[in-house]
């Protein structure tokens, strides 16, 4: 037996339920994980909430976690027990003690990384892999918008820009927001609680605007994000944190500028094994280098059993990185 987090309707944070489980023994191709930090990321909040929805309940929650290999199925080669291990790409379950995984979608942990920074920065540092350098390959001393440049994803996205020789204008919150993005690497940060993106955009650019925005934010920075796109541009929205993009008339494309849209994830670019290996090594070569840094504080470190709270900080857009659940 092991107890994990669980939900038996769609919901608010309210429907998380701290229960004991049965756990399986792990199949043949799967490996079993003891996890030792959970990452939250906010497409478990468009899970339980239903945006995304499950059909089968009751239901775990979250696939992303490190931690240490217990138990291997009777097919896998490529760990034994007592690994080191981080994984992002799992069945849904991973708030949990422990976790069956399939030994593909798994990569060994580097010692030199600890579960929490793995936990921390694997999901969205394999995201911002992909936006940056698959997506569309930002390229040395370019200007591009970011959203939420304070976020968890738009931290790492912040330090990579930088290494990158790029420019990002990151879109914050607050004051502070925005000195932590800049700390972090941001050549400019837009509050788009006082200033007009759109308009500070093109200040910035000097009346060009850029070729390319990656937005998570969604209903709410939608126009604002065409609006800061030069002729051709690309608009990534890669999330919906403050509600979906619907009701779309494509012709808006053509009046702004014959403008380009894509709706990428995670599970579109890392497919099979080799691009899973290939991302991972890239993402820790530049935590390995101290490149990329995630320092979670404790304010954000949350017990296993106390998830519910964790997604209310989350959804108050009161955090600043990444946020953890510890077991």
């Amino acid at each position: 037996m092991a107890k994990r987090i669980q939900f038996n309707q769609h919901g608010g944070p309210e429907v998380l339920q701290w229960v004991e489980f049965q756990l399986a023994d792990p199949a043949e191709h799967e490996i079993q994980v003891e996890n030792k930090a959970i990452g939250i990321n906010y497409i478990d909040t468009y899970v339980r909430s239903g945006l995304y929805p499950v059909t089968t309940f009751p239901s775990g929650l979250g696939t992303e976690a490190a931690g240490v290999v217990t138990r291997v199925g009777s097919a896998v080669t490529r760990f034994k027990t007592g690994d080191r291990v981080v994984y992002c790409q799992a069945p849904l379950g991973a708030y949990s003690e422990a976790h069956n995984v399939a030994a593909d979608s798994v990569v060994s942990l580097p010692e030199s990384i600890s579960f929490e920074q793995g936990a921390a920065l694997f999901l969205k540092g394999l995201t911002v892999q992909y936006l940056l350098r698959q997506t569309y390959k930002v390229s040395a001393d370019e200007i591009f918008l970011f959203h939420a440049a304070a976020g968890g994803v738009g931290l790492i996205a912040c330090q990579w820009a930088k290494a990158l020789g790029a420019h990002l204008i990151g879109t914050v919150g607050s004051a502070e927001k925005a000195q932590m993005a800049k700390d972090a690497g941001a050549w400019a940060t837009i509050n788009y609680r006082e200033e007009n993106i759109a308009q500070r955009v093109s200040e910035l650019t000097g009346g060009e605007k850029v070729a390319v925005v990656y937005d998570s934010v969604g209903k709410d920075t939608w126009e604002a994000s065409l609006d800061s796109l030069r002729r051709h541009g690309l608009m990534v929205s890669f999330g919906n944190a403050s509600g979906p993009v619907t009701g779309v008339d494509l012709a808006i494309l053509n009046k702004k500028g014959s403008l380009f849209v894509t709706r990428p994830s995670l599970y579109g670019y890392i497919t099979n094994r080799a691009e899973l290996e290939s991302a991972s090594s890239e993402l820790f070569s530049l935590i390995a280098s101290r490149v990329i840094r995630a320092e979670v504080p404790d304010a954000q470190k949350f017990a296993l059993s106390d998830a519910a709270r964790a997604h209310q900080v989350l959804e108050s857009r009161a955090t600043q990185g990444a946020c953890l659940l510890i077991p």
